[in-house]
């Protein structure tokens, strides 16, 4: 079915947050492709209106685009049970553990559900369907805004600006307002509220003032330090492990499920490009680790023969040197009295 934008009931879109980068990559897909797959929507209670349970991203893409309708399909069901069946269609790829915590408190608050029953339907315990909500009860709504608009990330939102928030609310909500148009990084709100927590007074006013310069002179700083190639060389091989064990689990929750036929097509061919230099990496490198191996057990092996011989043997001449012929030590005397002087030797 085609709908136009203004039959949409967007209610839901709260409970996702928006991401630039994904937002982005719809936006291209959509271009290039047009709509593939069609939203999901249930009947409203509103003559010619639907709610949108699946498909946010989609339908902000196709109003950029200028486009007038969007392709819909209609679930026969009823909005708490299209929004939990809709989640399990998208194997809650990518789910932050705040957006679980606001699909939670919306199936409770609007719909009713008991605890037991939302542990029921989402396969989890009653504990873990409580800790997500009391996550979200406990975070300020301030900050939830921030990471609803994608300028700040959930995960530092969670780990970061909740500690602070419980120990001094008013400084997380300023810190949040100061911060989030920078759109930082999930390692800058760590150091940004680190700073915060353990500066005072003027310090503080001037760090909500000028976040901005404390990132740079952080960044700058450590620049700065001298970091060695194998020391970075290290680092890389961190980072391509974090790296294959996300897109591991992105896979298993289903994510290629997501993409759209012409897409799996670019992943295969960015498969076969990764698994190229990948094992250009893995070769090369364990050649030079057995390499510089081999050096040094030469160098090892010259040490403990060739280098200590020729010490022993320079030792051993000395010590015959000093004695005479019948071992007893004598005196050497060095210098130029025991040399024939020019001047007193006869002349031919």
């Amino acid at each position: 079915m085609e709908l136009e934008f203004h039959q949409l009931d967007l209610r839901y879109a709260r409970l996702r947050r928006a991401c630039t980068k994904r937002d982005g990559r719809v936006l291209a897909s959509l271009d290039r492709h047009g709509q593939q797959l069609p939203v999901v929507v249930v009947a409203s209670g509103d003559t010619d209106r639907y709610v949108l349970v699946d498909g946010f991203r989609r339908v902000r893409a196709l109003v950029k685009l200028g486009k007038d309708t969007v392709r819909a399909t209609c679930w026969d069901l009823s909005e708490p049970d299209a929004l939990l069946l809709g989640r399990l269609m998208r194997n809650a790829v990518g789910e932050s553990a705040i957006e679980q915590g606001w699909l939670l408190a919306e199936l409770r608050e609007r719909f009713g559900l008991t605890v037991d029953e939302l542990a029921r339907r989402f396969g989890r315990s009653s504990s873990w369907v409580s800790r997500r909500m009391g996550l979200v009860s406990a975070l300020p709504d301030e900050i939830q805004r921030e990471v609803r608009a994608g300028r700040l990330g959930a995960h530092a939102a969670m780990s970061f600006l909740l500690p602070l928030s419980r120990a001094n609310r008013g400084g997380s909500i300023a810190l949040t307002t100061a911060i989030a148009p920078l759109q930082p990084s999930t390692r800058q709100t760590k150091a940004l509220c680190l700073a915060y927590a353990r500066s005072k007074g003027e310090a503080r006013r001037y760090l909500l003032s000028h976040p901005e310069r404390f990132l740079r002179a952080r960044e700058a700083a450590d620049k700065a330090l001298p970091v060695g190639a194998g020391e970075q060389l290290m680092s890389d091989i961190d980072v391509i492990a974090a790296v294959a064990r996300r897109a591991t689990a992105r896979v298993r929750e289903g994510a290629v499920g997501e993409l759209l036929p012409p897409e799996r097509d670019d992943l295969r061919r960015r498969l076969s490009s990764a698994r190229s230099n990948a094992a250009d990496l893995f070769e090369t490198l364990t050649q030079e680790l057995d390499n510089v191996g081999r050096k040094d057990q030469d160098d090892h092996s010259f040490a403990v023969s060739g280098g200590a011989g020729e010490a022993g043997d320079r030792a051993h001449a000395q010590g015959v040197a000093g004695r005479g012929a019948g071992g007893t030590k004598k005196p050497v005397t060095q210098g130029a009295a025991n040399l024939p002087s020019r001047e007193g030797a006869g002349t031919p």
